[in-house]
């Protein structure tokens, strides 16, 4: 009973954690419409969200002696990195394509660990990357030459990178003594992503008098201060906050999988919100795209392997659950449980 609740608590916070992520590109382009730079929309939001946060770093002072490599990669790729192509992406692409481009994540993963780590991948994972592939190709229209902006289409599979490894480092907290509280990671992981973003954005040459003004949001004029509000607060602290729990609780590919809802609720808000359109074969194949992907994270090994396979993300090792009497489980689960529920992870 324990494990089912703990387990549906944490679908619950990736729900709320791909809903709020999926409000981020709506927020934002308006402000980069109205003036903004990418990289500095992008630095506002990281900074507001370091600052935010700063209290949760001074009581995890500890953290960066006892984790810097796990806090490194965080900021300067789960946070700095894919924010700063997805926010580039969009500033030449459609939301939703940015979105849908991104979540090749998990496929390029399984080219990575296939092609480069010459590690075997399984029937599901391949199919989900064939779908994955075949799906982006018809959000870019590719009989078209390519309509969508080509350099836009580099920084989404930039952010895709940046975003698969989201998913793994959230994962690293570690267990016991050694464990790397969430709140904590997150807090430095902005911290150091404000600051590897403050060496490339060059927030000096910012235009602050936007961020008084507003920007038109489908024909609505909206505060811009507001909509940075809620690209901090919500988009950002909430979204990540969550997401991470959402992992350490499930498992990054089960969080994962949950996160797919970003792009539809990013397509849905940029539809409503943004007056964004997309053509039957774009639409077709975003869908095709979410269904390989999804396809390629829910793939299991049939027999436990001692190297992980293909399309489940990896994880800490674990130590093999100690045989027990039957008598002796009882009342406490099925120990296989928790054991199939990592091995997802």
């Amino acid at each position: 009973m324990q494990a089912s609740q703990g387990r549906s608590a944490g679908l619950g916070l990736a729900l709320v954690s791909a809903l709020a992520f999926g409000g981020s590109g709506v927020a934002a382009k308006p402000l980069i419409e109205a003036g903004l730079e990418p990289l500095h929309v992008t630095w506002l939001r990281v900074v507001g969200a370091a600052l935010v946060l700063l209290p949760v770093a001074w009581r995890h002072r500890d953290l960066p002696r006892r984790r810097p490599a796990l806090l490194a990669g965080f900021g300067l790729l789960a946070v700095a990195g894919v924010q700063a192509c997805y926010f580039a992406a969009i500033s030449r692409i459609p939301v939703g394509v940015a979105l849908l481009v991104e979540y090749l994540g998990p496929a390029l993963l399984l080219g990575w660990v296939r092609f480069v780590q010459r590690r075997p991948v399984s029937r599901a994972a391949a199919v989900g990357v064939v779908l994955a592939v075949g799906g982006l190709a018809c959000v870019v229209e590719v009989w078209s030459g390519l309509r969508f902006d080509t350099l836009g289409l580099v920084l989404g599979l930039a952010a895709a990178c940046c975003q698969a490894s989201y998913f793994v480092l959230a994962d690293q907290g570690g267990e016991g003594e050694d464990a790397a509280d969430p709140l904590g990671v997150l807090a430095y992981g902005m911290l150091i992503g404000a600051v590897a973003l403050t060496a490339v954005a060059r927030p000096w040459n910012l235009d602050w008098s936007t961020l008084v003004g507003r920007a038109d949001m489908g024909g609505v004029r909206v505060p811009a201060v507001l909509l940075l509000a809620w690209i901090v607060l919500v988009a950002t602290v909430v979204a990540y906050l969550t997401g991470v729990k959402a992992v350490r609780q499930l498992s990054p590919q089960i969080a994962g999988v949950v996160a797919y809802l970003e792009a539809v609720v990013a397509c849905v808000l940029a539809w409503v919100l943004l007056g964004e359109k997309l053509g039957v074969a774009q639409i077709t194949g975003g869908v095709v795209v979410l269904a390989g992907a999804f396809i390629a994270q829910t793939s299991t090994p049939k027999k436990p392997s001692p190297e992980p396979v293909a399309g489940s993300w990896p994880t800490p090792a674990e130590p093999a659950p100690a045989a027990v009497p039957a008598e002796a489980g009882a009342g406490h689960g099925d120990p296989s449980d928790r054991a199939g529920e990592r091995d997802m992870g």
